[in-house]
């Protein structure tokens, strides 16, 4: 039996989240108060009305001290008035599977979902630690409500707790009773197994039986890596159980707290393991590699593709799968699609087959949660953004094994009536720019700049933009905003575009994925048409002609600034 105390507290003023959540690292979480401070003022910014005798999920993907933040959303939601806890067996579920389960509760009888994630970021006790907050539609709650989150953080002085030291267990069910004075009210604790309703929606959302025709040919071979994180226990019961991809070619796919001590982010820089397996930086021509390589990062919301010796850049990956939507069930299930949204860092490749197939194309800022009102209102079926995010109208949230799972049905339906060599990645994409051109594209990170280096560079951005327009006839360049079409909400200063007329970019962005310092963001994109060359390395197109790593030093001056000589990922 508990009791329901308040706790006196003081507000912490950094508390407000980012792109995805609060993520910080777990040194700051360990401050008195931190963790009770920021789920109390969650249930601070909305009406008793929304949550009370509500359920409320809570799951992660089971990154260090996300044990200690389980029990104190438990013991903070039920003090609230939550009705009932579901909980991810074990505290372990990816974001996707998180945003499925929301929207598979009955109608008003769910409140939202906890997730414990930092993302794609280093996990352990001197690394990161991240909570977010999804609504009832299973979406990370829109801006606004984020800031009002922040304001109740700024002015929070009690939370509400169970009075308790006990801890509740993560593989089994439970009940809570609670005494409020003298009446005794009774809270399940229900335990959702990690994979078990995501695998039977992606059994639903595929034709599983035209992927295993991909899986039987004897010239395919498959390989994935997890990366430690959370997207392990949904390949093995995917790939290996359903689609038998031996255990060796499934790599680092049992979840762990660090992740190993490597950095959970599908990129060139970080997916070392599968970036040699697959050959993807040309080391060894005579080495035989993969035909298909892949990986998801920590919380599995993100994948990397890769062909033989052959990087699929994000941007890339979206056009295709939009190109071929017809021929993916998860699309085309409820007929064409309503319409395709990117990020406004992605490249133009999704615009180019959006205009040819006549589909409504959205550019909003970066962050899943402004594509939420877009699929909610109907307006889109797919979405995606270059930092390796790609998803659909089935969830709230990007998904990283079902965008893998469009890919295996674009190869099955390509090699379906094929009895000779495999049509692969290669070919896909190459048909693909004869088709559309191909957008070169790449991304500089510099991590870690301090506040006064990063308004320096803004600085120097804003300066500098009448600067290019002047350079070349049909340059442009603005500071880039959006208007929602469905809340008519106005998001400013979401980063710097400077475009060519051909369309091809340089653009800047201050990255709120962080949990230190400022990351800049300097993204390069050169359109080539079909007739131009589709197979040149990246880097010779994008230093080539007008080289775009040398304007953007000298557009935003980040090496004077920041005392560096190079960026710290290049992706």
């Amino acid at each position: 039996m508990s009791k329901i105390k308040v706790v006196e507290t003081k507000p912490y003023d950094d508390q407000k989240m980012g792109t995805s959540g609060l993520r910080k690292k777990v040194k700051i979480y360990q401050q008195p108060n931190y963790i009770e401070n920021f789920v109390q003022s969650v249930f601070n910014s909305y009406k008793p009305e929304d949550y009370k005798g509500k359920s409320l999920i809570i799951g992660g993907d089971g990154r260090f001290y996300n044990d200690v933040a389980i029990q104190l959303c438990i013991k903070i939601g039920v003090a609230n008035g939550i009705g009932k806890i579901i909980l991810a067996e074990n505290g372990l579920m990816s974001t996707p599977a998180v945003s499925l389960l929301i929207r598979s509760q009955p109608k008003n009888e769910c409140y939202g979902a906890f997730i414990l994630t930092a993302s794609h970021n280093p996990g352990g006790p001197n690394d990161d630690m991240g909570i977010k907050f999804n609504g009832d539609n299973g979406a990370a709650i829109p801006e606004g409500k984020n800031l009002q989150i922040f304001e109740e953080s700024k002015k929070i002085q009690k939370y509400c707790i169970l009075d308790t030291e006990e801890k509740y267990p993560l593989d089994k069910p439970s009940e809570i009773s609670v005494d409020e004075d003298g009446k005794i009210r009774k809270v399940p604790i229900e335990i959702e197994p990690t994979t078990k309703r995501y695998v039977e929606e992606m059994k639903k959302l595929f034709d599983f039986d035209l992927i295993k025709t991909l899986f039987e040919r004897k010239d395919f071979e498959f390989v994935f890596d997890a990366l430690n994180g959370i997207s392990g226990p949904y390949a093995l019961d995917i790939f290996n159980k359903i689609f038998n991809v031996p255990l060796q070619n499934l790599d680092k796919c049992h979840p762990l707290p660090d992740f190993g001590g490597i950095h959970p982010d599908p990129n060139l820089v970080h997916a070392k393991d599968l970036d040699e397996k697959m050959d993807v930086f040309k080391k060894d021509p005579s080495k035989k590699v993969p035909d298909f390589g892949a990986a998801c990062d920590g919380d599995a919301d993100r994948n990397i593709i890769f062909g033989p010796r052959m990087l699929v850049s994000p941007s890339d990956s979206l056009a295709v799968i939009t190109n071929n939507a017809e021929i993916i069930k998860s699309l085309s299930r409820n007929g064409p699609l309503k319409g395709v949204a990117r990020s406004m860092p992605t490249s133009g490749a999704v615009d180019r087959v959006a205009k040819k197939k006549n589909l409504k194309c959205y550019e909003v800022p970066t962050g899943w949660k402004f594509f939420g009102n877009l699929l909610d209102d109907g307006r889109i079926t797919l979405c995606g953004e270059e930092s390796f995010g790609t998803g659909s109208d089935h969830i709230r949230e990007k998904d990283g094994v079902w965008a893998i799972l469009c890919w295996l049905t674009i190869l099955a339906q390509k090699n379906k009536d094929n009895k000779g060599k495999l049509i692969g990645i290669p070919e896909i994409m190459l048909e693909h720019w004869k088709c559309y051109g191909r957008d070169y594209y790449c991304r500089y990170d510099y991590e870690d700049l301090n506040n006064e280096q990063a308004a320096k560079v803004k600085e120097n951005l804003n300066k500098n933009i009448e600067t290019f327009k002047n350079m070349k006839e049909g340059n442009e360049a603005l500071i880039f905003e959006y208007n929602d079409p469905v809340d008519h909400s106005v998001s400013k200063n979401q980063g710097w575009i400077f475009r060519y007329k051909d369309g091809s970019r340089i653009i800047f962005r201050f990255s709120g994925t962080s949990s230190t310092g400022a990351t800049v963001r300097i993204y390069f994109e050169k359109h080539v048409e079909p007739d131009g060359n589709l197979l040149a390395d990246v880097a010779d197109i994008i230093k080539g002609g007008e080289n775009f790593p040398e304007l953007a030093i000298k557009l935003s001056d980040i090496h004077n600034v920041a005392g560096r000589t190079g960026p710290t990922v290049m992706t």
